[in-house]
């Protein structure tokens, strides 16, 4: 039985659960959120991803209910909840701070919104415990928040958002007190979650390879506007514009002139005196239009001898290595200045290195490797 990709913003028949419809949030004078326009589906684990003051939190707030937007409307499940107060909405918001009771264990910090709601105590009971086993937390649920440590206390602020069963859970920063290592396992673990639940989440974060970890889709968003929406794959293969390709991992940019050379093939003149570099391109370029190709550091190969049937191959010199343990990253200059990142895996184990500082190498790379961007 094959596995069915999960898609809904495929299908024209999947109806949206949250649809920003030209929303525009003002504060005074600031445009915080223009003109936005947005569909988030159902089960979906969606990133927005974007440097500070990029508009994440406010279309966050606004979906709390916390904001209200100055134009346009949000629709939640086909509902504009525009005028629906934050505690009747089916949503429910996880800070960065987790905003614990410290005087409460854990059991009852999970129980509280429950009890606030006036629920059964044997509906109480069952739902807590659910909760503590979803975030593996059974053995620590008499403990005081201060008693566990940060992973723990920011698992406990999930189970208790995730107690009152909302249609939509909000994540504001949620990993960013955690260190490298345990913020990599929570990502993992929130994924789980939120797939054992079904809810959907939305993301706020600024970290790229969070949002590219977690999420089925990312927003990047710049100066209120969403420049491109797609999956991680899509974003980091074919972004659609330099802000976005350099936004997402590591990238060389190389700015040119396009001039077609056949069909979605083109040259591209880069340096007074060096070859032109072959590129394709689907996207159509006009003779002599400014051009920039990104091409990612791992998609180039970096040798000791001239490539034999490479379309690019260039000569340059090696100024810096970083080794990474399991990548090694060259920063070569070429004979116009320009420094190409360049990235070989380690497979093996670093007896010696073939290629050093100030080596003359060669990078080559294929006319499909880069995109050619055309903004």
């Amino acid at each position: 039985m094959s596995q069915t990709v999960f898609a809904p913003w495929d299908d024209p028949k999947e109806k949206p659960l949250i649809r920003f419809q030209n929303v525009t949030k003002k504060f005074g004078e600031f445009v915080a959120i223009d003109d936005l326009t947005l569909d988030i589906f159902e089960q979906e684990f969606f990133a927005l991803l974007g440097p500070s003051g990029c508009g994440k939190t406010t279309m966050m707030r606004m979906l709390a209910g916390f904001e209200t937007p100055s134009e346009g409307r949000i629709e939640l499940a086909g509902q504009d909840i525009g005028p629906v107060p934050p505690n009747k909405r089916a949503v429910n918001m996880m800070f960065q701070s987790y905003a614990l009771f410290p005087h409460l264990s854990i059991w009852e910090n999970i129980a509280f919104g429950l009890r606030r709601d006036r629920k059964p105590k044997d509906e109480i009971n069952t739902r807590v415990e659910e909760m503590l086993k979803l975030t593996r937390l059974e053995k620590f649920a008499q403990r005081k928040p201060h008693q566990i440590s940060g992973g723990q206390r920011q698992r406990v602020a999930l189970a208790r958002s995730l107690a009152k069963a909302p249609k939509l859970l909000l994540l504001d920063e949620p990993l960013g007190a955690l260190d490298k290592k345990l913020r990599q396992d929570t990502q993992f673990e929130l994924m789980d979650i939120q797939e054992t639940t079904g809810t959907t989440f939305v993301i706020v974060t600024h970290d790229q390879e969070e949002a590219m970890t977690v999420a089925s889709r990312v927003a990047v968003m710049d100066e209120g506007r969403i420049i491109q929406v797609s999956t991680p794959a899509a974003i980091y293969e074919y972004p659609n514009s330099v802000y976005v390709a350099d936004f997402i991992g590591d990238v060389n940019i190389i700015e040119a002139t396009a001039k077609a050379s056949g069909e979605e093939m083109y040259d591209l003149n880069w340096a007074d005196g060096q070859p032109p570099i072959k590129a394709t391109s689907t996207k159509p370029f006009t003779e002599g239009q400014q051009a920039h190709l990104a091409i990612r550091p791992e998609k180039i190969r970096i040798s000791t001898e001239k490539p034999v049937d490479a379309p690019n191959a260039m000569q340059g010199k090696v100024l810096d290595i970083a080794y990474l343990g399991n990548l090694s990253t060259y920063h070569v200059e070429l004979p116009g200045g320009q420094i190409i990142k360049t990235q070989t895996a380690n497979t093996r184990r670093l007896a010696r290195r073939d290629i050093t500082w100030e080596d003359p190498v060669w990078i080559s790379w294929s006319a499909t490797a880069g995109v050619l961007l055309d903004q």
